[in-house]
């Protein structure tokens, strides 16, 4: 017998027991830990983000545009054939926006009408803030949702061509918070204005977003529609068969815009007729539905938000702060006599 034998110690095998250890002990200790199981998020915090986000965002919109550096190029054309344009306040603001979300929540998915190229240096950009002053004074409770269930969409300019030809007031630069396909938190800012309106649903909006305005009466039998400045004249022609010859169509640039047009009483109604992108709409979608107002196609569907692949609305837009049964059914009605005629 040889008692001054050495004992081998197989290292593999201690480090299994040892991971095997290591996973019993987390399983004990967050086995019935919901947050543990699936990550979750602060939807205040992500109203506040969404907010500074849009605001700096803004900031590279609005220095591009006075230096006059935009290096326009062009997408190619819309589906209706018009210059679909780009320049380096979209793109910029797209990695201020993108990135700074992206460093405040990592698990969230963030959809953007613009794209990030491979190489490109972000280390400036800093994480969106998670406290904003008027979130915090209007809205006492906070509400937490699974990560997996979010989808933020970001325009960061709407109204591009607009801002070619220098025509400042119709640019925003916008986020939207979706809840499973819910547009839930929507953020709108003007950056010549300095201005940003902001709702979250069911929880409260900005002190910029005060109802005023006709609040989508139809006045002295005269509709006040607004749309696309791209498209006015074939708007018109429906708007005009649908509401009356008195019908005032007013041509604007931005579905953001056009959306707070409706909001501040400047419009009855927002009236699109062609494809447009989910970026383009969430936002505004949100802000209504807070302020119990409505969007939906020209049939009455609501939009989803839920998927990044379906980031196209093919149903046209109806956005308004009331009275949204009486226009759905007036151009529905008008819809249907023109596929009899058909």
């Amino acid at each position: 017998m040889n008692l001054g034998a050495s004992v081998r110690v197989n290292k593999c095998g201690v480090c299994v027991l040892m991971t095997l250890m290591v996973m019993v002990v987390l399983l004990y200790k967050y086995g019935n830990n919901t947050e543990f199981k699936r990550e979750v998020v602060s939807l205040r915090s992500l109203l506040s983000a969404a907010i500074d986000a849009a605001e700096r965002g803004g900031r590279v919109v609005y220095d591009i545009r006075e230096a006059a550096t935009l290096h326009e190029q062009s997408k190619g054309k819309t589906k209706e054939g018009a210059n679909d344009p780009v320049t380096d306040g979209d793109i910029k603001s797209h990695l201020t926006m993108f990135f700074s979300l992206q460093k405040s929540f990592p698990a969230i998915k963030i959809i953007s009408e613009e794209h990030s190229l491979n190489d490109v240096d972000v280390s400036s950009v800093s994480p969106a803030a998670l406290l904003h002053p008027e979130v915090t004074a209007a809205i006492p409770e906070d509400q937490m949702v699974p990560a997996g269930d979010i989808r933020v969409w970001i325009d960061p300019l709407d109204a591009t061509q607009e801002y070619t030809e220098n025509l400042r007031e119709y640019v925003t630069t916008m986020v939207c918070v979706a809840v499973r396909g819910h547009p839930t938190i929507g953020v709108i800012h003007k950056p010549f204005s300095k201005s940003t309106a902001w709702a979250w649903v069911g929880k409260g909006v900005s002190p910029a977003l005060r109802q005023t305005g006709n609040q989508g009466v139809v006045k002295n039998d005269i509709a006040h529609i607004i749309v696309s400045r791209s498209h006015a004249g074939d708007v018109k022609t429906v708007a005009t068969a649908a509401f009356g010859e008195k019908t005032e169509v007013i041509p604007a640039g931005g579905a953001g815009y056009k959306t707070l047009a409706v909001v501040e009483g400047k419009a009855d109604a927002y009236v699109h007729s062609t494809a447009i992108k989910k970026w383009d709409l969430c936002a505004g979608n949100a802000v209504l539905f807070a302020l119990h107002g409505n969007m939906t196609t020209l049939g009455g569907d609501p939009l989803d938000y839920g998927s990044q692949e379906e980031y196209k609305n093919e149903g046209g837009v109806l956005a308004t702060l009331t009275n949204h049964t009486y226009y759905l059914q007036k151009l529905q009605v008008l819809a249907g006599k023109a596929a009899k005629a058909a």
